[in-house]
């Protein structure tokens, strides 16, 4: 048998007044997942534990199987993985954001959405003012770059700038868990003088001139030493193959001996190359157990409150993604078992992760469906498999 999990970022909500008191996924025209609904059988699953930020690195790792409480050190890490950058043990990883600072406050965490030409410019700009041999930035894609800190220390409280849209930057900036307040002080003398250099920097001067928000200051946040995870071969006997737009996703892949399949036109956002992820996934099943085809699209769109894209996001990966698995699947002379879930919400009037467990879909050919008929927050917790929780999900797709 082999697998696919098509993993919608993001994807589940909270009713919205707006769409009649539905989720997007309530209102959204999903025929195609529904059909897989009606074929399948459904469940929760709850990815993050309420002691632990509900970021997409924690929840698409619990979704792969990982105990995240033992293996879990940031996103910077796995970022660095998915570069090619090695790090060594007294390294401390970063993802370090572009954002969008106005009037002293953070105003999105994406330097709206800034072109990978314009922030790999920026990035420049602060390597030839900023490096040291004790700090390196590394370009990565559109706002998400890295930041490694040699001897750097992991004794910080840092916030995710995508968790407080519209709060003074002072208000949030990096802080000592304890006496050492060396760390803490390096990267908060970063972030004030990237703003110093950036400013009048020419691709943001053009961003203005354009109604554009530029990316006037680096955010670091979810710092990191190297992790110790195990693959999926040594953890579940597969090989696997991981399909996305995002660093993030690649680096834990890395981590889990996956394959990396990178697909022309994967943008992170609505107007992705949903075809070519599709063919893509099912072409990677001749090669590899199982595929995880990750689609960012349904995130971005809650993070930026917007629920009419988040619900056209979601129509997408049913018409475009889905639909084209399901058939091509059918086709095949071996067994595909295929699974349907978020990492965790993205709820529209949040704007941000949340911890509540999400819906999802196991579909293995020839076994009796459990009666739910619509996919959704709510349907989905009368479904066969009820309230699983971390790696349990991954067993019961695997049967393991």
């Amino acid at each position: 048998m082999k697998y696919i999990i098509i993993l919608g970022d993001g994807m589940a909500d909270y009713p919205i007044k707006e769409l009649g008191n539905k989720t997007p996924l309530m209102a959204a025209n999903t025929p195609n997942i529904d059909e897989l609904c009606k074929k399948g059988r459904c469940g929760k699953l709850e990815t993050v534990p309420l002691d632990m930020p509900p970021g997409s690195e924690i929840a698409n790792m619990a979704v792969l199987g990982f105990d995240v409480k033992k293996v879990y050190q940031g996103r910077g890490v796995l970022e660095a993985a998915s570069m090619g950058i090695e790090l060594n043990a007294n390294d401390m990883a970063m993802r370090c954001n572009l954002v969008c600072i106005e009037d002293e406050k953070i105003k999105n965490h994406s330097a709206g959405h800034i072109s990978n030409e314009e922030a790999h410019e920026l990035i420049e700009a602060l390597q030839n003012e900023l490096e040291t041999d004790k700090i390196k930035f590394y370009p990565g894609v559109s706002y998400r770059h890295l930041l490694v800190l040699k001897d750097g220390k992991t004794n910080i409280d840092c916030t995710p700038p995508h968790d407080v849209p519209g709060t003074p930057f002072k208000d949030v900036m990096i802080r000592a868990k304890d006496e050492d307040t060396t760390t803490a002080d390096i990267l908060n003398n970063l972030i004030v003088r990237s703003q110093e250099i950036l400013k009048n920097h020419p691709v943001n001067k053009k961003r203005i001139a354009e109604g554009k928000d530029p990316g006037n200051s680096i955010w670091p946040w979810s710092p990191g030493n190297k992790p110790e995870m195990k693959t999926l071969q040594e953890s579940y006997g597969i090989s696997g193959a991981m399909i996305s737009a995002v660093d993030l996703l690649y680096g834990i892949g890395k981590y889990a001996g996956m394959k990396a399949i990178k697909v022309p036109g994967s943008t992170g956002l609505y107007n992705t190359n949903y075809e070519g992820k599709a063919k893509a996934a099912v072409d990677a099943l001749q090669e590899v157990d199982l595929v995880y085809l990750h689609i960012e699209a349904s995130d971005e769109a809650g993070h930026e409150g917007d629920y009419e894209l988040k619900k056209k996001t979601i129509e997408y990966l049913d018409q475009r993604v889905v639909k084209y698995i399901m058939e091509e699947t059918e086709k095949m002379n071996e067994e595909i078992a295929i699974a349907l879930i978020p990492d965790h919400p993205t709820p529209c009037e949040l704007k941000t992760h949340t911890h509540d467990p999400v819906p999802f879909i196991i579909y293995h050919h020839g076994e009796e469906p459990d009666g739910v008929l619509y996919y959704n927050e709510e349907d989905t917790k009368e479904g066969f498999y009820g309230l699983l929780k971390g790696d349990e999900f991954i067993k019961k797709l695997l049967k393991q």
